[in-house]
């Protein structure tokens, strides 16, 4: 991942986390999403990145919130603020460190160049509503 051509993250075979934050997201969803997306058992042979001890590049993407239902212009509003959103990325990215996680990350509210190749492809989305 690139922010204005330097390299600001970067790992091998692992996983790609692009996290939204809404506003009702709290540190103990950070911390439960954490556990979650380390302990997901999506990698050939019933593994996770625990168990594989597989990196983690962990992108805030406030967009996953766009709303596209009416019209052709995305509402954001269900996207918590930058001021609310950065402390819990933060967060999040710091529950799986204290995990033993490798963790890389972009650069918060940065035009980031990201770039995956999806092995599989396996693309999971897990909301901490349900």
């Amino acid at each position: 991942m690139t922010v204005d051509g330097e390299v600001v993250g970067s790992i091998g075979k692992g996983l790609l986390v692009l996290v939204g934050v809404t506003h009702t997201d709290t540190p103990a969803v950070a911390e439960t999403m954490a556990r979650k997306v380390h302990e997901l058992r999506i990698f050939d042979g019933d593994e996770s990145a625990a168990t594989l001890g597989a990196p983690l590049l962990v992108v805030s993407q406030f967009t996953l919130y766009g709303d596209a239902r009416r019209g052709r212009r995305p509402s954001w509003s269900a996207a918590a603020p930058a001021e609310v959103a950065q402390p819990l990325v933060e967060a999040f990215v710091a529950a799986l460190r204290q995990r033993g996680a490798h963790v890389e990350t972009g650069r918060f509210r940065a035009r980031m160049v990201v770039e995956s190749a999806n092995d599989g492809p396996r693309t999971i989305l897990l909301d901490s509503a349900g």
